[in-house]
């Protein structure tokens, strides 16, 4: 790398802005005050270089976050407000029931958080809402922030990654954190391959307006085609979550918006009364996607760059956010015995702490898709059976709820 500007050391650097590379720069904020840490994160977007007014849309897109996420986000202090700076509630729909059947069976899941005596099971929060509090908090802290900046090119050396970025500058940390997305470059220039399956589906995302009340329930309805989701938001507006086969997506995708509804409203039924509305449809590919290597020495992979799944259990950013409170926690105890934070101590600590979870969240999605995609008759009457049974053993319906709460690994 040709150099035309000093070289600027940090101890971490994050490459990426976004919900996770932004969350993950949040929670580093005690350490950074008890240990003097020097942070950066690299965004290849404008965002973050101020706090923007928050501008509410019928199209925006939005994440499921289990009641375990609520709790990270209250520790990093950014679920509430505190009068100056805005909190992720504000704009947060509760999900208080989750029901969960097999179109055109009988047999149905349903789990609700009174149960649990929470009140919630999780909540649907606009990202871009979300990364409106990113903001604002970030710009709080001693964290340098540069965008729109890429990361043109990637080397280790001896004691971390050193990097040249678009405006000219080389920079090197002992800690590098890949939190760039699923379309990740980097790892390609980093040798680091992934393990795809594609499932050969897309999913199609809108908002949707509906004219009964949701009462804070979350859908789940399965198909041979495909399931689709409804999550709660704000209103009487809904989170709709359709995965079709390519073909399908193909013909739906040239419907008008009102023969679009029509076809919304035969998959799913009245339960919610009337399609009124809906929002601009985005659509792509599903494939389960994963890092073949999630941590080097001085190197840890974040987010959507390690691992994308498929969005019919709802959990990737779930799983996202625990990777990164794992990784935090990590690094403090790495920090208060004198380990440095990118050691290959530390890497391999924290490869060890995420691999259970990781690993079981993948599989359970990549199996409950495999289940319910099965055409045959006799699947169909024991999926069936097997909802209903579930539904009737409490101890085991408490079970799935608490892990798809995020609240038990």
């Amino acid at each position: 790398m040709a150099e035309n500007k000093p070289l600027e050391h940090y101890d971490i650097a994050i490459i990426g802005g976004g919900l996770v590379g932004a969350t993950f720069a949040l929670s580093l904020s005690s350490l950074i005050e008890r240990f003097g840490l020097k942070v950066l994160v690299i965004e290849a977007s404008d965002i973050g270089q101020s706090a923007p007014a928050y501008q509410p849309s019928f199209d925006e897109r939005s994440s499921a976050l289990a009641y375990g996420s609520r709790l990270h986000f209250e520790h990093l202090g950014i679920w509430s407000s505190d009068g100056q700076l805005s909190g992720i509630e504000e704009q947060a729909a509760a999900i208080r029931h989750v029901h969960v059947a097999e179109r055109g069976r009988l047999g149905a899941v349903r789990l609700n958080a009174a149960e649990m005596n929470t009140e919630a099971l999780g909540y649907v929060v606009p990202n871009a809402w979300m990364g409106n509090v990113l903001v604002q908090h970030v710009r709080n802290l001693p964290i340098e922030w540069r965008a729109p900046v890429r990361v043109e090119a990637i080397l280790p050396q001896e004691g971390g990654y050193l990097m040249q970025l678009s405006d000219g500058s080389h920079v090197c940390a002992d800690l590098t954190v890949l939190a760039d997305g699923g379309r990740s470059p980097l790892k390609g220039l980093l040798g680091i391959e992934n393990s795809v399956h594609d499932y050969q589906q897309n999913a199609l995302i809108s908002t949707v307006e509906v004219s009964r009340s949701h009462r804070g329930v979350a859908y789940e309805r399965f198909a041979p085609e495909g399931p689709m989701a409804l999550l709660p938001l704000q209103g009487n507006r809904m989170a709709l979550i359709w995965t079709l086969v390519p073909d399908r997506m193909a013909e739906l995708q040239q419907f008008n918006d009102a023969d679009f509804l029509r076809e919304v409203q035969a998959f799913f039924g009245d339960r919610l009364g009337r399609f009124l509305r809906i929002g601009e449809r985005h659509s792509y590919p599903l494939r389960l996607v994963q890092a073949e290597e999630q941590v080097r020495p001085h190197l840890a992979i974040l987010g959507n760059a390690a691992h994308t799944m498929h969005p019919v259990a709802g959990q990737g950013f779930n799983l996202a956010l625990r990777g990164l409170m794992d990784l935090r926690e990590t690094l403090e105890k790495a920090l208060e015995t004198g380990v440095p934070v990118g050691a290959a101590e530390t890497m391999n600590a924290f490869e060890s702490r995420r691999k259970r979870d990781r690993d079981g969240m993948v599989q359970a999605s990549h199996r409950l898709v495999e289940l319910f995609g099965v055409e045959n008759p006799l699947f169909s009457h024991a999926r069936a059976a097997g909802l209903i049974g579930l539904n009737l053993i409490t101890p085991l319906r408490r079970a799935l709820t608490r892990r798809a709460m995020g609240i038990e690994r």
